[in-house]
């Protein structure tokens, strides 16, 4: 497999074969994000994606789970992409389920229609970067959309009968917009519903934009116990139909996943009780926490 660069990829898809058919990030401007900055932009030949493929099934032709990667392959023109789908599905005859990472261009750009011909062909999991639902915060941080638009990405995908699977960061308001990012990100979720979302935490990576506001004074991370904050709040304002919530990803300072609403104020008292202890060893230590 010829991987170019560091390659990401959900938690959920640790058990996947990673096929790298984009390599970089389309957008990239992300003021927080620092996974593609070494990276120029391009979509692989169908060619290069096929050799490895071949290769893939020499060792593991009875995959039952494929993550196309990098940043946003969803962004291949809809030609160029069934193809490629086509020939992942037909090389792994036990194949289950195609992930792919999306972000709100990317599906845009897809009718429900030509996601509905990506469902037929196997995938079945977008995964959609929404980071927060405070427009204040995502024009901050150059995400490069509006919450309208996020919206309308979020309800093609569940039009077309595949899994949404999104992500939002806990801090990204700062200090300065903790709370109204916690609180409009609870409110988004319960706008778009989807059937999972995981929390992460902010991780100033050198070199990013961000790590440069944080140097002028521009920035302030809140605090571990304010980022527990932001996550009862979060919380408290998600009331989706049914999803699963998670913030066990290893940037979190406290690991919790729960069915909401089923299991919201079990989960909720859970946060408050380690809010009220401030014991340092209910928390992930600082150098166990990483993206």
């Amino acid at each position: 497999m010829k991987y170019e660069g560091a390659i990401y990829r959900p938690p959920s898809e640790a058990d996947s074969l990673i096929l790298q058919v984009t390599v970089g990030c389309s957008h990239n401007k992300c003021t927080f994000c620092g996974s593609y900055k070494d990276k120029k932009f391009r979509i692989k030949g169908f060619e290069e994606v096929k050799e490895d493929v071949d290769e893939a099934r020499q060792y593991a032709r009875f995959i039952k789970k494929v993550f196309i990667a990098d940043g946003d392959a969803l962004i291949i023109p809809q030609k160029r992409l069934i193809p490629i789908i086509q020939l992942v599905r037909d090389a792994f005859p036990r194949l289950e389920r195609i992930g792919i990472y999306g972000n709100t261009k990317s599906i845009l750009k897809k009718s429900v229609e030509d996601l509905k011909a990506l469902k037929d062909l196997g995938v079945g999991i977008i995964y959609l970067g929404v980071e927060s639902g405070d427009q204040v915060v995502l024009d901050r941080v150059c995400k490069g959309t509006t919450l309208d638009k996020t919206a309308e990405a979020a309800k093609r995908v569940k039009d077309a009968g595949i899994i949404l699977s999104v992500t939002v960061l806990l801090g990204l308001g700062g200090v300065e917009r903790s709370r109204q990012h916690a609180e409009e990100t609870g409110k988004f979720l319960t706008r778009i519903d989807p059937e999972y979302a995981g929390a992460l935490s902010v991780i100033v990576i050198p070199g990013t934009p961000l790590a440069e506001q944080i140097k002028k004074g521009e920035f302030q991370v809140p605090s571990p116990y304010m980022l527990l904050e932001e996550l009862e709040i979060m919380i408290e304002n998600t009331n989706p139909t049914h999803m699963f919530f998670a913030s066990n990803h290893a940037s979190n300072y406290l690991p919790v996943k729960a069915w909401l609403p089923e299991e919201k104020e079990k989960i909720l008292k859970s946060i408050r009780y380690v809010l009220d202890q401030k014991d340092p060893s209910m928390l992930r230590p600082e150098f166990m926490r990483a993206l």
